[in-house]
């Protein structure tokens, strides 16, 4: 085997080995194990070099832990890495509205919700957040609009804190009983 050759046969083994890392920490993640996730990246090598899917999982895995600040690192370099990823908006949205920077979040949604306007997980993500800041107007649009594309997040309104600002309002009842 000529030299060319083991360097492609390696390199194609990194890639199936990174593959394999990348879709073991996602498992993690999907069972809840968010140290475990953690664990499996470390093994990519230094953080530096994570690509954008690594990153994600990376933010994914410390916002599970609850570490919003640490996770706005990564995610905020996946999202310079994919500009068009509207889960990375979505997650970095997350994190932002748990340091308290309502802002940043509505900023993120609203990145995420132009690339993917018939996402009904931005738009009702959008919807609390404005619903903290007292943007009715615009709170009940994106909440209309969640309703239309995914019904079920009707369900969700009743235990969803961010809604609080607006439950006594007559126009949020209204909308929220057409869906009941």
């Amino acid at each position: 085997m000529g030299s060319q050759q083991r360097l492609l046969e390696v390199s194609r083994h990194q890639r199936i080995r990174r593959s394999r890392i990348l879709q073991e920490a996602e498992g993690y993640l999907e069972l809840g194990m968010p140290r475990y996730a953690l664990k499996s990246l470390s093994r990519l090598g230094p953080t530096a070099e994570f690509g954008c899917q690594a990153l994600y999982l990376w933010g994914d895995a410390l916002q599970a832990l609850g570490r919003y600040d640490e996770a706005l690192k990564p995610l905020r370099r996946a999202s310079k890495i994919a500009p068009d990823d509207i889960y990375v908006w979505v997650a970095m949205g997350w994190c932002y509205k748990r340091t308290g920077r309502i802002d940043l979040a509505i900023d993120s949604l609203e990145n995420a919700l132009i690339l993917g306007p018939e996402e009904a997980i931005v738009r009702y993500n959008l919807a609390c957040y404005l619903s903290l800041i007292g943007e009715k107007q615009r709170c009940l649009e994106h909440l209309s609009e969640a309703f239309a594309l995914d019904p079920h997040y009707r369900d969700m309104v009743d235990h969803e804190p961010d809604f609080d600002p607006l439950r006594g309002d007559s126009d949020f009842q209204a909308l929220t009983s057409l869906f009941a």
